[in-house]
């Protein structure tokens, strides 16, 4: 009894599901997304360059 009721629903969801993507779907553009995390990219930035600054080796002094 209830294999039948569970066949109608499975075949019911993968229809609406392989449907969903077809090429004349509706098209909802993406919401802008908000600039969050500029201050933290400077911020790391500017770290790493300080680090990469300290650990770059120390150039040659002799005049080869």
């Amino acid at each position: 009894m209830e294999q039948p009721a569970g066949f109608i629903f499975a075949v019911d969801a993968v229809t609406r599901h392989v449907t969903s993507a077809r090429p004349d779907a509706p098209i909802r553009p993406d919401p802008p997304r908000a600039a969050r995390l500029v201050g933290a990219r400077r911020l790391t930035a500017a770290a790493l360059h300080r680090l990469a600054d300290q650990i770059q080796p120390a150039p040659s002094r002799c005049a080869c």
